[in-house]
């Protein structure tokens, strides 16, 4: 028998000592019941390791969240500054005469 499956059969679980270990979770590396354990990802891991890894995980989507966040609004702030800086350059080619108001005297649809 090889060292880690004698160490398996004579250990109990950690938090149930009067129960014997079917598995060790491999991030605290204790021994644990079946109660104790769960499958997550194609590993047997402990409950609190679990929630360990859940909360670093939440978090670091947050933080991404965060970061989507702002480019969302520099983007925008981009697009609109975008939309008037076209609006005025367009403004700014129309001629003089439609600034002042004589432009549709000059139309020849209009009655003198």
């Amino acid at each position: 028998m090889s060292p880690s499956v004698n160490a398996i059969t004579q250990a109990r679980c950690f938090h149930h000592p009067d129960r014997e270990a079917v598995a060790r979770c491999p991030e605290c590396e204790r021994f644990f019941c079946r109660e104790c354990i769960t499958e997550h990802e194609d590993r047997v891991i402990c409950a609190n390791c679990l929630r360990v890894m859940a909360d670093s995980a939440s978090r670091t989507g947050m933080r991404t969240a965060g970061i989507r966040m702002l480019l969302h609004l520099l983007l925008s702030f981009m697009l609109a500054w975008l939309v008037f800086y076209s609006a005025g350059r367009t403004l700014l080619k129309l001629p003089t005469s439609f600034h002042e108001g004589t432009i549709w005297r000059e139309l020849a649809w209009e009655v003198p």
